[in-house]
């Protein structure tokens, strides 16, 4: 049975909106709220990172590897709940805590709270270091200029490769998937309390990656199509170019997300929310790849010949009538 994504495209696109909409929409409530539209995390707006690693020298001391949970039980008590944990270190003996800027009081609170719980500390590899604001606004930048040169050369790649248009409407899909996962984030940081951090920038790179990949695909069967049966309709182009593509789409897409599920699942809190903004964008790829990107391009074309049809008309003679009256 020949699935037509040309019949429905409406629906489609009303979908997009929708989500688009409501992503704006929570961006803007969290600028309100948080000044920024998404909760930023201590990467882009400096914070004290604490490192710690477990005495060794003392006899059963390091038997066991730390449990995160103690650790995230201590800092939780100390107030610091929105702290990013991770266990490091040869054999998990060490810890890094990274938490909202901490004066000395502070610190040697959460050290001496640590280290009643786990045990004593080497003070040799004690690291205790300050990131500033200007940093964080440098991460920024640098995460914003990256993505803006990859969307341009993204744009000659595909304009080389197909025409610009082509290029024009993938770049439309891929803001529809990086727009509707920072939507997703937004609402998160304002409902949970969730925040990013630089790997959220690395998140969006490479879903701007994937779903150009996916999108490429397409177009190369749309363009072997037409190459094949040039007076055929666009749409028909498109329904069978993505009705021929579409197996390959899902079974890709879903072999990527049973790993993303896994390290949701198993890869711990640090990697937690990258692998879940890969899952929301690689999902709104293939998404935007089959319904967006393919449609967009077909009513595109089919726009485009219409003024061409119009504007290749000759008018009517009408003198010769009027002669004859």
């Amino acid at each position: 049975m020949k699935f037509s994504v040309i019949k429905r495209r409406s629906f489609w696109w009303t979908i997009s909106a929708a989500l688009m909409m409501i992503s704006i929409v929570a961006m803007l409530i969290s600028w309100q709220q948080l000044g920024a539209p998404l909760r930023p995390s201590l990467d882009f707006i400096g914070g004290t990172r604490l490192q710690f690693e477990r005495d060794c020298t003392q006899p059963d001391k390091c038997s066991q590897p730390i449990n995160i949970s103690d650790v995230r039980e201590v800092v939780d008590a100390e107030k610091l709940n929105n702290s990013s944990i991770q266990v490091v270190g040869k054999n998990q003996q060490g810890i890094s805590v990274r938490t909202k800027t901490l004066n000395v009081e502070q610190r040697t609170q959460l050290q001496t709270a640590l280290s009643e719980k786990l045990g004593a500390f080497d003070p040799k590899a004690t690291q205790i270091d300050t990131v500033g604001p200007t940093l964080g606004r440098q991460l920024f930048t640098q995460g914003l200029l990256a993505l803006v040169v990859s969307f341009a050369g993204i744009v000659i790649y595909l304009s080389v490769r197909f025409q610009l248009d082509y290029a024009v409407i993938a770049i439309l899909a891929l803001f529809h998937d990086v727009l509707i996962t920072l939507g997703v984030f937004s609402i998160l940081g304002l409902v949970a309390g969730i925040e990013v951090d630089s790997l959220f920038v690395v998140a969006i790179l490479t879903i701007t990656g994937f779903s150009v990949t996916d999108t490429v695909v397409i177009y190369d069967r749309i363009r072997e199509i037409l190459n094949l049966h040039p007076n055929d309709h666009i749409d028909k182009v498109v329904d069978d170019a993505t009705n021929q593509t579409l197996t390959r789409s899902i079974n890709t897409t879903l072999t990527v997300l049973l790993t993303l599920f896994s390290l949701f699942l198993f890869g711990g809190e640090t990697l937690r929310n990258f692998a879940l903004a890969l899952i929301i964008g690689f999902t709104m790829g293939a998404y935007s790849s089959i319904f967006i990107a393919s449609t967009l391009l077909a009513w595109w074309r089919e726009r485009r010949s219409e003024s061409q049809i119009v504007g290749s008309a000759e008018p009517i003679d009408t003198s010769a009538s009027s002669q004859d009256s």
